[in-house]
């Protein structure tokens, strides 16, 4: 024992004081805070340029119409930087010149058959903003839902009160009785993230465990190591140190990470100071035109949705989440770095380990497909299954944890896990023990099964 704790420390202590670990350990922590704070910063940052848009309207004569008798006039609301200017008699072979010799930011374009094919359509000198798109797209469709209504003699009253908003409440059957389920968009980012995370440390540390192998092998330094320590004992003090290298890593991530998100956020992500009522134009709708009110409801700053996300974050049991993810962190990185551990033993170069990568990458690669539908169904038999099978149960039943998964799936995707890790770790290791010393020689799966086979 005394033997696999020096060769953990030996493996340990050499990674750790690498200058690539310590810049990989300061750079992390500020790239995933980036990748949490600017969104959400650019999201609270409003578009102060003040735009202006024309608006001709052709009749159904395919001409256009003159200023007072335009029917979407009005229709769509200013907004404090976006206005809208009504532009009569002005026709559509006249827009390039206009917007050309002009502030105009565009010109919108409604045709006569507007009510029957709903397009319209907006002449820009730069790409439109997805805000701007959305705001005339949301005014015309309303108006020419209720015209339509309108024409069919439904009473303007029946009209408004039919505007319902839905909002879909889940509420799941516990042991305790039911319970709302909230923050349904958080629990899919930390599901994908966590297992994610998962993924990737596993292939990263994992490799490194094969590039170990495969360097002390090549310059032979394993063959004065092997004369005083087993090669069983040598493969599970690298492993372990290995592992013990990423565990650090991640440790100071989340604590770093959570310390700039958390001194960000109150800095850059501030509520904001509702503005006051904008009041809809007096002649937003002509007499006859269906409106319920002449006023806008109020126009007020709120925070995106992933500045909310960062605001509920408390509310997401996270001592739960990171116990499960250090475990499945743990027992998944044991699990692949048996496996390559074996590989870097059977290979005399990374290049010879390809034709083995494939069958270790097809279970990784098929979790990080399957994660989706867990993420979306974290309760379907998809998700379940993949949450069981060991080789894929690190990074499945990591992204449906945050949805609540019984603790009994939990335990029994551990147990399998961890009797896989000794199975495995029992295969790498009689691979390990012939492999280490043996150079210059292809190795097939054919041999390797021999080498399984050979007594102890």
């Amino acid at each position: 024992m005394n033997k696999i704790n020096l060769i953990i420390s030996r493996e340990y202590l050499t990674r750790v004081r690498k200058k690539s670990f310590i810049i990989m350990t300061i750079l992390g922590p500020l790239l995933f805070g980036a990748l949490m704070i600017i969104p959400a910063w650019l999201a609270t940052r409003e578009d102060k340029e003040q735009k202006t848009i024309g608006v001709i309207e052709y009749n159904d004569e395919d001409q256009p119409v003159p200023d007072s008798l335009m029917q979407f006039k009005g229709v769509i609301p200013d907004q404090e930087y976006l206005k809208f200017q009504y532009l009569g008699n002005t026709r559509l072979d006249d827009i390039k010149p206009i917007i050309a010799a002009s502030d105009y930011y565009a010109i919108l374009f409604i045709p006569h058959n507007v009510f029957t094919t709903g397009t319209v359509e907006l002449y820009a000198k730069k790409q439109p903003s997805l805000s701007v798109v959305t705001h005339i797209t949301k005014s015309l469709e309303t108006y020419i839902r209720d015209a339509k209504l309108l024409k069919k003699h439904i009473p303007l009253d029946v009209i408004n009160s039919a505007r319902t908003p839905v909002h879909l409440k889940t509420i799941k059957l516990e042991k305790g009785g039911f319970e709302e389920q909230k923050l349904t968009n958080l629990r899919r980012g930390v599901g994908y993230i966590s297992a994610f995370l998962i993924y990737f440390f596993i292939f990263f540390f994992g490799a490194q465990v094969m590039r170990g192998v495969i360097e002390e092998k090549t310059n032979r330094i394993v063959e004065v190591i092997v004369s005083s320590v087993r090669p069983f004992q040598l493969m599970i003090g690298k492993i372990i140190g290995i592992g013990l290298v990423g565990l650090t890593q991640f440790m100071i991530w989340v604590l770093l990470t959570g310390g700039i998100v958390f001194v960000a956020q109150k800095a850059f992500l501030t509520p904001q100071v509702p503005k006051t009522e904008q009041m809809a134009p007096e002649n937003l709708f002509e007499p006859g035109t269906p409106s319920s009110d002449k006023t806008t409801p109020a126009v007020k700053t709120q925070q995106s949705e992933l500045t909310g996300i960062l605001a509920d974050i408390q509310n997401v049991d996270f001592v739960a989440i990171l116990a499960s993810f250090l475990f499945f962190f743990l027992a998944g990185y044991l699990l692949y770095a048996s496996f390559f551990a074996a590989i870097g033993s059977a290979a005399d170069s990374e290049t010879d380990t390809q034709q083995f990568m494939l069958p270790v990458t097809i279970p990784l690669i098929i979790s990080i497909i399957v994660m989706s539908s867990a993420i979306t169904n974290p309760e379907g038999q998809v998700a379940f299954w993949f949450s069981m099978i060991p080789l894929t149960s690190p990074v499945v039943m990591m992204a449906r944890i945050p949805f609540g998964v019984p603790w009994i799936q939990v335990f029994i995707s551990m147990a399998l896990l961890i009797l896989t890790f000794i199975g495995s770790t029992w295969m790498a290791g009689k691979i390990y023990r012939t492999g280490i010393l043996m150079y210059g020689k292809k190795v097939s799966y054919k041999e390797i099964w021999k080498w399984l086979r050979y007594k102890s």
